[in-house]
Parts: structure tokens; sequence; C-alpha cells
């Protein structure tokens, strides 16, 4: 268990660098809770310029402090809800912007998660190629039918699960104080977004998961022809290492090489798209990381895409949501489109299906007024969620994810082809979709399975009638003779709120002592 003065310090360290960096100055002073104030304007004396001009410079901030707080800005450009589009856009600067670690120490991480000496498991094991916040990969080659076979290897970080444990300790503890003297804090759920990150990175951190990914999304992706992802070497993977078949491919950024070899452009910005949405909506499983890096073109024109960290899922509501969404704005539905949000339970009753209809049609109509070149399904999607903000629609992680995704997509896919029609690229997969799941025999399967859910609450039925029956006996205990705490509840309660007294003045004593540290370095 880290101790309190541990996490200060490692979060004033952090404070330190974010003020070197000026991005303090774009906290917007009136957020702050009055008293910190003066420690604001403080901090903001210790910037130094720009050496690029640039006046956003979280992502050098986070770069700076190392891997944990390089994944928290990956994970946070994933929510511009929390940070804003212009910290957003900042922060997807940090894609695989780590410096290798040692060769020797990537070796040393493969034998032992092994548990046999390297040459045992590779034939040849080579330098670092990428490296990332959490892993570095390399190329290696294993024995073939005929010849050696090239493979991709991901090594994890030595030591990097501790590093994270203890700053991801510290960030909760940050997230914790700060929803409790802010409101803003609290309505943009600082503590979830953190337990958010967490889960992310442990599941990050277990490559045989990140396997079990790709193998889903081999067999949902077998039948597309414009489409796949390399081969998982089961024999060669485990929780630390991971072993891919080797892509032979040129990176979806650099358009030079792919007109070289004769790959059409437009072709591949409408293949991104319509596999995209293909995935978010017919499998509801999606890769959440689709940079250019992550995004490679065979001999033969197909996709491929790879790290499979970060994945999206969206349930059969949300599939319909996301559908009649967009198929609303495109026949300029309005009215169905805010009957959709009230379904799913997106906002909450007591607003007027009306009113939000309205709200829509402000976000939709300047769209029909312009060519669709210049139309943004990204930007539509944006301000679509800004607006139900307004009407009280809480934050959906699921929708975030897949409209993060869609924005970086979009701009994939327009930088191969500036003139590209999101909508007519988009209708085709929208249109079967909705014929397959809206259509008969959608319906027909719906009702099968609501049908079949009847059944099982039937028969579950004498079971919970039991169960009833137990709680209510237990309760009728309970309340009978009131509700009494022991004398040993009430005595570790008294200790508790004592102990949380004794931290909270230790902490104000070393946030005063790391101040005047500070200043006098400052002066």
């Amino acid at each position: 268990m880290i101790s309190a003065p541990a996490h200060l310090i490692r979060l004033a360290r952090a404070g330190f660098v974010f003020a070197r960096e000026g991005v303090l100055g774009v906290i917007e002073p009136t957020m702050v809770p009055v008293p910190a104030r003066p420690l604001l304007r403080l901090a903001r004396m210790f910037e130094r310029p720009a050496k690029d001009g640039t006046d956003v410079r979280l992502s050098a901030a986070l770069a700076r402090l190392g891997p944990s707080y390089v994944k928290l800005g990956q994970f946070l450009a994933t929510r511009p809800d929390v940070v804003g589009d212009r910290l957003a856009r900042d922060l997807e600067r940090l894609q695989d912007q780590m410096p290798p670690f040692a060769q020797e120490a990537a070796e040393a991480a493969v034998a032992a998660s092994f548990e046999k000496p390297l040459s045992a498991v590779y034939l040849s094991f080579g330098p670092a190629i990428a490296a990332a916040s959490i892993a570095q990969v390399h190329r290696a080659t294993v024995a073939g039918r005929d010849e050696p076979r090239p493979v991709a290897v991901k090594v994890l970080r030595p030591g990097i699960e501790q590093r994270f444990h203890a700053d991801l300790a510290a960030f909760t503890y940050a997230a914790e104080r700060a929803e409790r003297v802010s409101a803003e804090a609290q309505r943009l759920r600082l503590v979830e977004v953190v337990d958010t990150l967490r889960r992310t990175v442990l599941l990050e951190m277990d490559f045989r998961l990140e396997a079990a990914a790709l193998s889903e999304m081999a067999e949902n992706t077998k039948d597309d022809p414009d489409f796949r992802v390399p081969a998982v070497d089961w024999d060669r993977t485990t929780k630390e290492v991971l072993t891919l078949e080797w892509i032979e491919g040129v990176p979806l950024s650099d358009r030079a090489r792919l007109q070289a070899r004769g790959h059409d452009l437009r072709r591949l910005g409408r293949n991104l798209i319509q596999t995209f949405l293909r995935h978010a909506l017919r499998d509801g499983f999606f890769h959440a990381d689709m940079h250019p890096g992550n995004l490679f073109v065979d001999e033969e024109g197909r996709l491929i895409a790879v790290d499979f960290g970060i994945m999206g899922r969206l349930g059969v509501k949300e599939r319909l949501f996301l559908a009649e969404i967009l198929h609303g704005f495109i026949t300029r539905d309005y009215h169905r489109t805010a009957e959709i949000h009230f379904e799913a339970g997106y906002v909450p009753r007591h607003h007027s299906v009306e009113s939000f209809a309205q709200a829509i049609r402000a976000i939709g109509e300047p769209i029909h007024n312009r060519t669709a070149e210049d139309i943004s399904m990204a930007k539509l999607l944006s301000l679509l969620f800004e607006v139900t903000g307004l009407f009280d629609m809480r934050t959906r992680p699921e929708l975030l994810l897949l409209q993060k995704t869609m924005v970086v997509v979009e701009g994939v896919a327009r930088a191969m082809d500036p003139k590209l029609d999101m909508w007519s690229t988009a209708e085709p997969v929208v249109r079967e979709w909705m014929a397959r799941n809206l259509g008969l025999v959608g319906r027909l399967e719906t009702a099968a399975e609501g049908a079949a859910e009847i059944g099982r609450f039937v028969g579950s039925a004498p079971g919970l009638l039991m169960r009833g029956a137990r709680v209510l006996d237990q309760l009728d205990e309970i309340t009978r003779d009131g509700l009494v705490l022991s004398p040993q509840t009430i005595a570790e309660l008294d200790k508790t709120e004592r102990r949380r007294g004794y931290w909270l003045v230790a902490a104000l004593w070393v946030i005063a002592a790391l101040l005047a540290v500070i200043i006098g370095m400052r002066l």
C-alpha cells in the first residue's frame, strides 16, 4: 500500500514538469477552486518558452514523465469530453514515441518468460524496430517447413507493471481528492476515468489477451476481401511476449510508396471507412487505435491492422443506435433520430422528444447545405454528443471510443482521398446492416431471442421467489430490534477518521515544503 506522502511526491514532480512545459496555462482559472488559484499563478512562473512555437505541450510533458504518463496521454486522447478537442489533438502525438530499452534486457525478458534459452525459442532475434509505452517490437526468425520464417515479437518493458501500479495509485489519489472539492471533476467522473485506464492497461499488459483479440478479429473477418490481420504464433506467446506473423506491407502513412507500387489511394480510403463501419456494426468489435502507424497495405491491396491492445465493443443496442443515427441524418429524419436516443435510454424521459429533435436538426441542416466531401461524419457525432450533454445524456465510454476512432479513421481516409464522400461510402454498409437486422429476418431472430429469454426467466422464477423470501426474513430480523453497531465497529470508525486527519495535516506540510524547495530553486 503506497502512502499519501509518496503519492504527493510523485504528483508534485509531475506538476513541476507540467508547469515547465506550459501545460497549466491551458487551465481555465475559473474551473479551479478559489484557494488553489494562487498556486496556479505561482506554477505558471516556471513556464519556459516552447522551442517549436507551440502553446500546448502536454504531449511533451507526458513523454518526459515516462511510460505511465504516455499511456495516460494516449488514453485521454480518446476522451475529448474530459480534456477537450485541443488537448486531445496534442495527445495524438504520443503514438510510438518512446525510446527502446536495451537489447540485452529484451533478450533476458524473453528467456525468463519462456523459462528456456532465447536460442531455444527463436533462431535469430534482431534489434527493436518500434517502441511504445508498454512494449517494443523485434524482428526474429523461427524454423519453418523449408526455411526460416520471419516473425514479429512484441516484448513487455521490464518493470513496467510495478511502475504502472505506483503511478496509477497516484492518479487515483489525485482524482479522488479532485472530486471532493470540484463539482466539475465530479461531472467528468475522474475516478471512473482512472479506473477505466487501469483496466485498459492491465488488459494491454497481458499479451495473451491481445492474441485472443487478434484471433477473434481474424474469425470475424475471414471472408472480408479487403482486410486481414496477422496470424498468432500461440506456441511462442506468453503474458509478456507476443509472436505474430511478419507482415510485408507498406505503411498507410507512406503515400509515395503506395502510389509507386500502383495502389489506388481513393479505393484504400473507401475500404478503410467501410472496414471500420463493418467491424463496428456487423461484429460489434473494432480496432480502436487505427492510426496510420498501425495500418499496412499488402501486395494485393488489402489493409492489414496491427497492435490490438485497445479494442472497442458495441452491444446490439449500441449498434442499432449508431446505424439509425447515421441513417436518420442521411434521410433527414430528425424526429426518428431523436426517438432512438430515448428508446436506447441515453436521454432521460423527462426531456421532450420534440425539443431534442429540434436540437438535432440544428446539427443536421447545415450539413445538407454543403457538398458531400465537406461533411465530416466524425464531427457530426462530436456535435451530436455535445448536444446530448445539454439533455443530461451520461457519458457512454463505448460510444466515445467509437467516436474517437472514427475521427482518426476519417482523417486517415481523407488523407488518401481529400474529396472522399463520407456518406455515399458509409451508406452501403449501414443499409446492409439495417436490412439484415431491422428487416423480416432480423425481427424474427429478435422475437425468437425474446421468447427464449422469457422461457429462461419463467424457469428461474421459483428460485428467485425463494431468494426473495430469505432476504425479507433477514431484513425482518435486522429491523425488529433496530440496527445496532458493535463497540468494535464504532472504535474502528473513530480510528479511521483520526488517521484521515493525520494524513491531511501531513499532506499539507509536504505540499508546503515542496513549494518552498521549488521557490528556492527559482531564486
